[in-house]
């Protein structure tokens, strides 16, 4: 099993997660631009607009959250590889052991058909446990990298009902925004206050 198949990359897998939108439950009528020319459309909207970004870099290399749920897949990983070299080593070990009884002649040529017959069928549900492995931890992965996104933006939502911005980006390596003024970056009030949240949340599930 490749190492770097098992390694939590959350990081690289949340760059798609690249805009992330709000809009307030109830629009003021000077936003109200059905029927209107896409200028006027454009108009309303820049009138009042309020835009914020968070670095979603910044954020997961200071997310509790992001740490905690690497190291745990990692914990996962490294358990399931040394239940694989285990079975692996033990299978090494009993196909030299009838190596060596047929050179010997310690064994019929019926044994040594049925030894050689088991080993084979050994080797393959030791291919079927690495794939079924990797599968497993690939959907862990997943599933991490869902409830890391589903948290984030569900701390957003919060967090905005008293902002009130009509749009918050996503800013990072490889993303659609290429320019963000610093005096829209929200990244660090977020981290402390989701680091708060979650801390409160981690606590009460102990």
């Amino acid at each position: 099993m490749k190492k770097s198949t098992l390694i939590f990359n959350i990081i690289l897998s949340l760059a798609v997660v690249a805009l992330f939108i709000l809009h307030f439950t109830q629009k003021s009528p000077r936003n109200h631009v059905s029927g209107s020319t896409p200028s006027e459309a454009s108009a309303a909207l820049s009138e009042g607009l309020s835009v914020a970004w968070v670095n979603m870099d910044t954020l997961l290399n200071h997310y509790d959250m992001y740490f905690d749920m690497r190291k745990e897949l990692e914990n996962n990983s490294r358990n399931l590889e040394a239940q694989l070299n285990s079975k692996s080593k033990a299978f090494e070990q009993d196909a030299m052991d009838f190596q060596n009884k047929v050179q010997k002649g310690l064994v019929t040529r019926s044994e040594a058909q049925q030894l050689q017959t088991s080993l084979a069928n050994r080797e393959q549900e030791l291919y079927k446990l690495r794939d079924d492995m990797q599968m497993q931890l690939a959907e862990e992965e997943q599933v991490k990298l869902r409830q890391i996104h589903y948290s984030i933006t569900e701390y957003l939502k919060k967090y905005n009902a008293d902002k009130g911005y009509h749009i918050i980006l996503s800013s990072n390596f490889g993303g659609p925004l290429l320019y963000g003024h610093p005096a829209l970056d929200i990244t660090i009030e977020v981290i402390g206050g989701i680091n708060q949240e979650y801390a409160a949340n981690h606590k009460t599930d102990k």
